[in-house]
């Protein structure tokens, strides 16, 4: 089957066995062996591609590049338009949250859920 194929293929080029693939995929006893003649389970060719650096689409033979394209990350802060009742909110507002004390403010949410479970079991 082409993911054993494919499998195979990316462990060479990466200096590794087939069991070492497989023992960092945290698969069962020589897994992957067994894809020569069965179709991989979902979690274990993720597991898989995850170990070689690749995609399931291309362990699966759904693309034959093996590179899959990495994300551009985007820096949100300064991107998303932020909006309160669908007015805009201006940047010194912005700041004054990014500024409070993250700890002050997951405090406060904790209370806030534990007073509505309190409520909720009365």
């Amino acid at each position: 089957m082409i993911e054993f194929e494919r499998t195979k293929e990316l462990a060479k080029k990466n200096k590794l066995t087939l069991l070492e693939v497989n023992d960092k995929a945290g698969l069962g006893k020589r897994t992957i062996y067994n894809w020569k003649d069965r179709k991989p389970g979902s979690l274990a060719l993720s597991a898989v591609a995850k170990v070689l650096h690749t995609s399931t689409d291309y362990l699966s033979g759904r693309t034959d590049d093996p590179n899959p394209h990495q994300k551009e990350t985007v820096a949100l802060d300064h991107e998303v338009p932020y909006s309160y009742h669908g007015y805009h909110v201006p940047e010194e507002y912005l700041n004054m949250v990014r500024e409070h004390d993250n700890h002050d403010m997951n405090k406060d949410i904790r209370e806030r859920r534990a007073r509505k479970n309190d409520r909720g079991q009365q």
